[in-house]
């Protein structure tokens, strides 16, 4: 059913989003580390209200802005501003229409979009002093996680300000005499909005990943973002089973693929080691089955390169059951119910990127 790409009626919007790793040395689950959410308001958030996810937003143009040139200057700047060389650009469905250049490179202007995003929501300041280097190059030692920057007095009345302009976040580290830590922000992953109903809202949203060595304060807007907590991978997987948080789609993806990973020595190895390979780029086609639905992803025997998908679905008369049946490269979620997904993987990363393992949840929690 493959065919020509046409023109999509929806207006993608680029976004930017932080999986925030940090060490933990306190007692708990195997996993040496702690992941942090941030629970979206009910009321006043558009998208995904009551949701726990990485903090995040979208690409504002003060981010892309030209006036960040002289913040960086003289130590980092075009074209890579020390970010080592770029990753190879691969074709991926679907192809979506070319954003407008902005004075920055995309890789610089989204990671500063996430790290602005962190302090608006979570109050995290992922900043280096200005002068400092970045990471050594190939051949060097591996650098260790870093840490947050401590938040600086009259840090409430900068976050207000940032929020209501985001332009005021370079004036904030103009202020303090930082930059954004662009070089922490390791690529992880892109996800596309799949089709939920027509003229909903899509977003095209690349995800970083940050190892810290500890996890630093948060202190959350109260607006779009009520509650947060450092949940290891068992932790936030067994409390969105539990009913404890809501989990959409692609954050219990990545929250199963970090599962793979037993410390944050091995994580952050890992995202310095495949620094070349970028992030891969996943739109999820929805199947709608006669009792449920299954999210299918690039890889899998049923996923259709075809851009009728993007804004319908697939939909069949056989059951979840039967269709999983069928087929043998799989790459998919199956969503039984709201708080109830497995994941089946048996299609391998052309990319040496590290997909989830599959998982089943047992019998008793249907």
């Amino acid at each position: 059913m493959s065919g020509p790409l046409r023109p999509s009626p929806s207006t993608w919007r680029r976004a930017a989003s932080t999986v925030l790793v940090a060490g933990w040395a306190r007692p708990g689950p195997a996993e040496g580390f702690r992941l942090l959410l941030l629970r979206r308001s009910d009321r006043r958030s558009a998208f995904l209200p009551g949701a726990h996810v990485f903090p995040g937003g979208v690409l504002e143009a003060a981010d892309a802005s030209a006036d960040w040139l002289r913040l960086f200057a003289p130590h980092h700047g075009p074209p890579r501003f020390s970010l080592g060389p770029p990753a190879p650009r691969r074709a991926a469905f679907p192809v979506l229409p070319a954003a407008p250049a902005g004075a920055l490179p995309d890789d610089v202007a989204f990671r500063i979009c996430a790290i602005r995003e962190a302090f608006e929501e979570a109050g995290v300041l992922l900043l280096r002093p200005r002068g400092s280097l970045p990471a050594p190059g190939p051949g060097g030692p591996l650098p260790e996680p870093g840490r947050a920057l401590e938040p600086p007095p009259g840090v409430a009345a900068w976050r207000a300000r940032v929020r209501s302009d985001p332009r005021h976040f370079l004036s904030l580290c103009a202020h303090l005499d930082c930059t954004p830590d662009i070089w922490a922000l390791h690529d992880w992953s892109t996800w596309l909005t799949p089709f939920f109903r027509p003229g909903g809202r899509r977003f095209d949203t690349a995800f970083y990943l940050c190892c810290l060595r500890e996890p630093p304060p948060v202190c959350l807007d109260m607006a779009e973002v009520v509650s947060s907590q450092w949940s290891s991978p068992s932790e936030a997987t067994e409390s969105f089973l539990s009913k404890e948080i809501w989990l959409p789609p692609p954050q219990f993806y990545e929250i199963r693929r970090l599962a793979n990973f037993a410390s944050l020595s091995d994580l952050h190895t890992f995202c310095l080691e495949h620094a070349l390979e970028g992030r891969e780029r996943w739109m999820p086609i929805t199947l709608l089955t006669a009792n449920g639905a299954i999210q299918l992803l690039p890889g899998d025997d049923l996923y259709l390169e075809d851009s009728d998908y993007l804004e319908k679905n697939l939909s069949t008369e056989k059951n979840t059951a039967e269709i999983m049946q069928e087929g043998k490269t799989f790459h998919r979620m199956v969503l039984h119910n709201r708080h109830l997904y497995s994941l089946h993987v048996t299609f391998q990363s052309k990319y040496k990127h590290i997909y989830p393992k599959t998982y089943v949840v047992s019998k008793s929690r249907m």
